[in-house]
């Protein structure tokens, strides 16, 4: 006689129970399975006891059946369809208005959904926390992208509205990023990014660049809320001082480091087009001088070294007669070197006399418009030295975005837009999607 196999004790052996286990679905009975090479079809009914009515009270009847079909996650490799054969019940008092019911449990499927709850959290993190893309998860479960997408949007919505994704907010940012296009023949519809630059968390995204959208934002929350914010970072947009101007108007605005550079960079350029022009009488080519300089011409000086400092002068003396594109590039060190000086005081005064300098009538008129701007936003420049707060992480949040948009293929609808980047970029409480009820 062969010996006895011996099992752990704690393996269980009864295979309708294993089959339950292995299931993992609160007070069910499986009741049938039919399977494929690629596809499970799984059908249960809830174990409970005969209810009362949710009206009067009395106890109630069997009424029929009702079969619902459900995706699941996938079972050994394998698509799964969840059939949940639900009770409809009735009243048995005639006189009562209930009717019948169908019976629910939000611990299998939440109501209209079409996933199981399981399911519909792990896509909703699949593709709001890792980014994934829609269809892919999709071909996973073997459903369609509907059906995943309303999911995560029904999941997620409720998750980054949630009154505690961020608390009180002491430095706000502003920035704009293209939304969508609708087509060649209409103008690219822009969204603004509200971002909490001290903490690198996008807070919210608004229609539009700019006006009411984001005032309308900022006025819903609280007045301590707003008071709270101290510093307000922008990249020079008179739309958004305009808004800060009225609905933050005790913050001190910022203006972005980058773009201040940026700013004066984009007059050199103007500057060398305009001087190349009149001088060659055509746009640059690759062997104008000013057109092998441009690149130079935006480095900073120290790195140029000794080599690029001889190359860049021997460009501008061929290619620049009037010297008008090395007064612009000698305006643009002087505008980076502002940022050298860590007091503020000082900082204005230079910004003061570089404004008084460029705006000399002998000056350029490029260089001219980049002193009228550094005086129209002396304050807003000078103020990056009191803080160091730039509009970068604004940028950050953008590029984050620009992922989502890049792995959705574009959106044309504002509301997956918002989702999905605020999933992928706002920091949600992931714990909390466990306890969530959709919309």
């Amino acid at each position: 006689m062969p010996p006895q196999r011996k099992l752990p004790g704690h393996l269980e052996t009864d295979p309708k129970k294993m089959l339950e286990r292995l299931v993992g679905l609160p007070e069910v009975k499986v009741i049938g399975l039919y399977t494929t090479e690629t596809h499970v079809e799984l059908h249960i009914e809830s174990i409970t006891l005969r209810p009362g009515c949710t009206v009067c009270g009395v106890p109630a009847e069997p009424k029929g059946w009702r079969e619902v079909v459900l995706t699941d996650l996938p079972f050994g490799g394998k698509s799964t369809a969840l059939h949940w054969h639900k009770r409809r019940w009735r009243c048995a008092d005639q006189d009562c208005p209930n009717g019948s019911w169908t019976e629910q449990d939000d611990r299998i499927a939440h109501s209209r959904m079409k996933l199981t709850r399981r399911a519909a959290l792990r896509v909703t993190e699949d593709v709001g926390r890792k980014g994934r893309t829609v269809s892919e998860v999709a071909d996973e479960l073997g459903c369609d992208w509907h059906t995943v997408n309303d999911t995560v949007i029904a999941y997620g919505e409720v998750l980054v509205d949630h009154p505690g994704r961020f608390a009180e907010v002491h430095a706000l940012g502003l920035d704009e990023t293209a939304f969508v296009r609708p087509s060649p023949y209409f103008r690219t519809a822009f969204a603004t990014s509200i971002v909490d630059v001290a903490r690198g968390q996008l807070l919210d995204l608004v229609p539009g660049r700019g006006g009411d959208e984001p005032r309308r934002w900022l006025m819903e929350k609280t007045p301590s809320w707003r008071e709270a914010v101290a510093w307000a970072t922008l990249d020079l947009s008179g739309a958004y001082k305009a808004v800060f101007d009225a609905v933050l108007p005790g913050a001190t605005q910022v203006a972005d480091k980058f773009h201040v550079i940026k700013l004066a960079n984009d007059r050199i350029d103007e500057t060398r087009r305009r001087v190349q022009n009149e001088t060659l009488g055509h746009r640059g080519r690759k062997e104008d001088p000013l057109y092998r300089a441009r690149r130079l011409l935006t480095m900073a000086e120290e790195r140029l070294g000794t080599r690029g400092d001889e190359k860049l002068k021997g460009l501008l003396r061929a290619g620049d007669p009037r010297g008008d594109v090395a007064v612009a590039w000698e305006a643009k060190e002087a505008v980076r070197e502002l940022y050298g000086h860590q007091d503020q005081a000082l900082a204005l005064e230079w910004v003061d006399a570089l404004a008084e300098d460029l705006t000399d009538t002998m000056r350029p008129p490029e260089v001219r418009s980049l002193g009228r701007t550094l005086r129209r936003w002396r304050l807003e420049i000078t103020a990056w030295h009191a803080c160091h707060f730039s509009n970068g992480p604004t940028e950050a949040m953008n590029n984050l975005i620009k992922r989502i948009k890049r792995v959705a293929f574009g959106f044309s609808n504002f509301r997956n837009y918002r989702v999905r980047s605020l999933l992928y970029a706002g920091k949600p409480d992931w714990s909390q999607l466990a306890s969530v009820t959709p919309r």
